[in-house]
């Protein structure tokens, strides 16, 4: 039954299906890769499988989603919104300078379907991995696909457009925007006849300008705006002031929502004027299983964000949902590995008045 005035949102962070997951897929693409450290994106399957044994291959497209399907199905999100950190193509123009480089077979496109997402952010440092050829193949597979793709385009125009979901009664609207600070390239800003991402500096207050301008433009009374923005650094709880600052500054201009990723685990949680700010939700899909030097954040668990929006947009519920990787699949994390994210996501959460509690269900709950 529609739950009419209520929108109900999905938010994840990096789903990061390329490299080694698209391997284990059933249209593995090519695996070579120009790293450092590997030249086949297999030797990332072979570290997840000496980690945590055997991956039966190929697996089911719905595999490296794993519980958090039956976790979606039963939370019943009306809007399923993916930071989608990977380009989709086949093509080999590959980009010299980058460290690492993901892309997943066109023909893997259901892995992306089977968890019936609503909204793909692209504004990231890795969907022009392959080039622009890359790009073009890539909005054109999740085009076809019927995935709502965002923050990158063949021009600036469409790379800045909002993609426009409904949910509620609401018009919801979604953008994606990509920052130096996590690595995205200047040179990949979208331009007025060149193809790129919806580029910004969370540290410039004309790029700030320009983002709430183009919100308060497109928003009509009673819609819902989510701004999608892929910032800061992999790993640590600290959040630069520019990044509060650029936050606060999108909600005084309307925004409902600041959905933020770029680290590879949860950062902190805060609700501005009712309204939710996510810095930074964490990897949820990726290919990092062995892969050591940061134990310490436990990069294998992983959140789910489910958050109820009120009829305004104002926050209702934060409901944030444990889980761990494990042969390149989630599952539900246990009660132990809950409460260790909910004393960690708790701690690094006060300083902006929020509080993470565990649910009887063993998931985590903003107070």
């Amino acid at each position: 039954m529609p739950r009419w005035g209520v929108v109900v949102l999905c938010l994840t962070g990096d789903v990061m299906t390329g490299r080694g997951v698209d391997q284990i897929l059933p249209a593995a693409g090519d695996p070579r890769l120009w790293e450092q450290y590997a030249t086949s994106a297999r030797h990332y399957v072979a570290l997840a499988e000496a980690a945590s044994g055997p991956i039966p291959q190929p697996v089911d497209f719905s595999w490296p989603w794993g519980d958090a399907i039956r976790v979606l199905d039963e939370l019943a999100p009306d809007l399923r919104i993916a930071n989608l950190e990977t380009s989709i193509t086949s093509s080999d123009d590959f980009q010299p300078a980058k460290v690492v480089l993901y892309r997943m077979h066109p023909g893997n496109v259901a892995c992306l379907t089977a968890a019936r997402l609503d909204a793909c952010a692209l504004a990231n440092n890795h969907v022009l991995d392959f080039g622009v050829s890359g790009l073009r193949e890539t909005l054109d597979v999740l085009n076809h696909a019927g995935l709502g793709a965002v923050g990158a385009g063949c021009h600036e125009e469409q790379a800045w457009r909002p993609v426009v979901l409904t949910a509620g009664g609401h018009r919801v609207l979604v953008w994606s925007v990509g920052s130096a600070s996590s690595g995205v390239p200047h040179t990949w800003a979208a331009g007025p006849d060149g193809a790129g991402v919806a580029f910004l500096s969370e540290h410039s207050t004309p790029d700030t300008d320009a983002l709430c301008e183009r919100v308060r433009r497109a928003k009509r009374p009673g819609d819902i705006a989510v701004v999608s923005v892929h910032w800061g650094s992999n790993w640590g709880y600290d959040v630069p002031r520019a990044q509060v600052r650029f936050a606060h500054r999108l909600i005084d201009s309307g925004v409902d929502v600041v959905h933020g990723h770029s680290s590879h685990h949860p950062r902190p949680v805060e609700v501005y004027r009712d309204r939710l700010v996510l810095y930074g939700c964490g990897d949820l899909i990726n290919d990092y299983e062995g892969i050591g030097g940061n134990e310490r954040f436990r990069g294998d668990l992983r959140l789910l964000y489910v958050a109820r929006l009120g009829p305004t947009g104002r926050l209702d519920q934060l409901r944030m949902v444990p889980l761990q990787s494990r042969q390149m699949r989630l599952r539900l994390a246990t009660e132990e590995d809950a409460r260790w994210l909910q004393r960690i996501l708790h701690k690094a959460s006060r300083g902006f008045g929020t509080k993470v509690e565990v649910a009887p269900d063993a998931s985590l709950l903003l107070r």
